[in-house]
């Protein structure tokens, strides 16, 4: 992976510190931080240069880097391997002769969703929920009455409720009314749980990164708990039909 240094040095890029990084990223990812930025560093994401001082020097390729995998984090959920194997591939194309920003712009909209939630600051009202996912009101009121969906402080939901709302309307189409999802609310409990055994204490461990290194942690196990989940009901589903 070629450094900031010369990615600068081939596409004119400026350089900035970390702290210059923050604040051009903070509008779309308001709750990224240093810590984070240092994380994926380490994690081996991004590769800025180092001033003879030993100071962080960011291009504007590496911020490109960085929204890329703060966009497949955010909207799409993905473990850093995950994203790890997809900046490879575009670095691979971009060695072939591409635009190594270009390359990374383009990819980083297919990652992202359709609608732009970068202007909402990942906060949406009942209001907006409902019209962003096209259901009614008392379609959230009993998700909310059934324990499936809460609001956070000021009555304000989280994108993650956005897409819960989307699949749980979905189901609805096939006949699945919102108290029949409760098993898969007491199902995702005990998971957390176990994820939360493993991830706590990594969490309160000391050193820079801890918690970033327990929320990869919790993305990656999250990941494969899904793809576990899928086959075991896919599995049994199977055995009753036999």
């Amino acid at each position: 992976m070629t450094s900031s240094a010369a990615r600068a040095a081939a596409g004119g890029d400026r350089t900035m510190s970390i702290g210059a990084v923050l604040a051009v990223l903070r509008d779309e990812f308001p709750d990224v931080t240093i810590s984070k930025i240092r994380f994926l560093e380490a994690e081996g994401l991004v590769t800025p240069d180092r001033a003879p001082s030993g100071y962080r020097r960011f291009s504007d390729g590496d911020c490109e880097r960085l929204r890329f995998v703060l966009t497949a984090q955010r909207d799409r959920y993905l473990p850093l391997k995950v994203i790890r194997e997809q900046l490879d591939e575009i670095d691979a194309e971009a060695a072939g002769g591409g635009s190594g920003p270009r390359l990374l712009s383009s990819a980083r909209s297919a990652v992202a969703p359709a609608t732009d939630f970068s202007s909402r600051g990942g906060r949406v009202d009942r209001e907006t929920l409902i019209e962003r996912t096209g259901v009614d009101s008392a379609f959230i009121s009993e998700l909310v009455r059934n324990g499936l969906l809460s609001a956070g402080p000021g009555g304000f939901f989280d994108e993650d409720a956005v897409r819960l709302v989307e699949a749980a309307a979905a189901l609805a189409n096939f006949g699945l009314e919102s108290r029949h999802l409760r098993a898969f609310k007491i199902s995702a409990d005990r998971e957390a749980g176990l994820v939360a055994q493993i991830a706590g204490p990594i969490a309160k461990g000391k050193g820079t990164g801890a918690r970033d290194r327990a929320e990869e942690l919790i993305r990656e196990m999250a990941a494969l708990s899904v793809t576990l989940h899928t086959q075991l009901v896919k599995a049994a589903v199977r055995g009753a039909l036999d």
